[in-house]
């Protein structure tokens, strides 16, 4: 697939950053997406690879700003797509404003839900295309401190694994869902989770996590849990309580816990 067109979102650091890196390093020409300045310093890197390189810095939690996205890409068939984007949000459900909980399901679902109708669609037509969603493990286990991000990756888990049995007809097209564990990026910072267990603990190598879902999409497998520890804890959570998995979940994200850590 050398020389096709490859959409990554959220590429300006983390798994998407590094996802965008392989996609140019195998020599698909990119348009990537950010909500953040950053993403010019990202297509500058990317741009080093030799490929074609197109940026757009915007709202991916809003209609209109997946609309730029994919009017950026000028009528372009798009080959590939890494749907990456996310946003997390620490601390209790009740002391959350509700513009900031919004942005988290506006960004993991609305927006992410919409990019991909609007992608798939135009692969099914023609039976041709590869997608990668990054779930998350968080989605098997109620986020206690966490929750409407969890809730969102328990959306986006569901919502792909019904995608792939309506599209089962259409042997060009591949949905493949990533699910990484906690990895290095900027994610728990933003989420403000940093006084955290889950905050303060070793993490997985968002490079080992984005090659792990290039590989696994492009063998057009259904999923992907990267890591080891994350494979035990997805199967362990199908086979445990909900009330144990959210005060498992309370142990690693109550604020103030990396200090009992």
């Amino acid at each position: 697939m050398a020389g096709s067109f490859a959409i990554v979102t959220g590429a300006s650091s983390g798994i998407g950053f590094e996802l965008a890196l392989i996609a140019a390093a195998q020599g698909h020409d990119l348009l990537v997406a950010a909500d953040e300045p950053q993403i010019e310093a990202a297509a500058a890197a990317f741009r080093r690879q030799g490929v074609d390189v197109t940026s757009v810095q915007t709202d991916l939690a809003t209609i209109e700003g997946v609309d730029r996205l994919l009017q950026a890409a000028d009528g372009r068939q798009v080959d590939i797509l890494c749907a990456n984007a996310g946003r997390g949000l620490g601390h209790a459900f009740v002391d959350q404003r509700l513009d900031d909980w919004r942005r988290v399901v506006d960004t993991n679902i609305t927006g992410t839900v919409y990019l991909l109708q609007k992608v798939l669609s135009a692969m099914v037509a023609r039976d041709a295309g590869r997608i990668l969603v990054t779930g998350s493990i968080a989605g098997y286990m109620p986020g206690s401190f966490n929750a409407v991000y969890n809730g969102t990756k328990a959306f986006i888990d569901n919502f792909t694994d019904a995608l792939r049995n309506e599209i089962k007809h259409c042997k060009g097209v591949s949905l493949t869902t990533l699910m990484p564990g906690p990895t290095e990026t900027e994610f728990f910072e933003r989420a403000e989770l940093m006084d955290t267990k889950v905050g303060q603990q070793d993490k997985d190598d968002p490079a080992k996590v984005a090659r792990d879902g290039w590989d696994a999409m492009m063998k057009g497998e259904a999923h992907i849990v990267s890591g080891w520890k994350n494979k035990i804890q997805k199967t362990l959570a199908n086979v445990t309580p909900a009330s144990a998995l959210a005060e498992m979940h309370r142990s690693m994200a109550e604020p103030g816990m990396a200090r009992d850590a």
